[in-house]
């Protein structure tokens, strides 16, 4: 009854700062820390180093690697580890300091079926003068929409809701709303999409079934 009481369990147990140096490193830099005297806990210090340095040989080419086992040190130590270290110590401000909130790259992100490449051709569109070229794009951008609206939808979509995501997204310079020109059917659009999703699946079946043939050839067949 008394070996029970005496079981140790991790969840009692001192917090592992970094986990993948294993609780008796975490020790010895405890141990460090305790040390009284500078010249004690420089020693015990790169010791510590040594150890930590032969738990991970597959970086001992990396560059900088010595400085980073130096500032993991210090960290392990909570910055409390008064030693001479041969690099900068890291600062615990920077560290916890909290980064920027990355942006989204999408500029419409309740359009994100049409992807970036349509704001991309919708932009170059925009900076192109008027004319037969510029109409053309602009039906040849309208049809792709459509056809990525139907890829997400899977169902149909009227010509008018292309031309008013196409509004939007050109911050109304392409005005497409009164147009009478219409785009390909949305029944030919999903019949392509599909007649191309099962020419790839067919062509990866054959390219399978070829490389069978070719790992059955020279084998005997009893």
């Amino acid at each position: 009854m008394n070996l029970i009481d005496d079981i140790e369990y991790n969840t009692e147990r001192e917090h592992l700062i970094i986990p993948e140096y294993g609780r008796h490193v975490q020790k010895m830099v405890n141990f460090a820390k305790s040390r009284e005297t500078k010249e004690e806990r420089n020693k015990v210090a790169k010791a510590i180093i040594a150890v930590m340095g032969n738990l991970q040989p597959h970086l001992r080419d990396v560059p900088d690697f010595q400085h980073k086992l130096w500032d993991q040190l210090f960290i392990m130590s909570k910055f409390e580890l008064d030693v001479d270290s041969p690099y900068d110590k890291p600062l615990k401000e920077v560290l916890e300091e909290r980064p920027e909130n990355l942006e989204y790259p999408q500029n419409f992100p309740k359009y994100r079926f049409y992807g970036n490449n349509i704001k991309t051709m919708v932009d170059v569109a925009v900076s192109w003068e008027d004319g037969d070229l510029k109409e053309a794009l602009t039906y040849t951008i309208a049809n792709h929409m459509k056809k990525c609206f139907l890829n997400w939808n899977k169902d149909t979509v009227e010509d008018y809701v292309i031309y008013n995501h196409l509004f939007e997204l050109s911050d109304g310079k392409i005005n497409l709303k009164e147009s009478t020109e219409v785009l390909t059917d949305s029944a030919v659009l999903i019949k392509s999409s599909a007649k191309k999703k099962y020419t790839n699946t067919s062509n990866k079946k054959g390219h399978q079934k070829k490389n069978n043939h070719s790992n059955n050839r020279g084998k005997k067949r009893y």
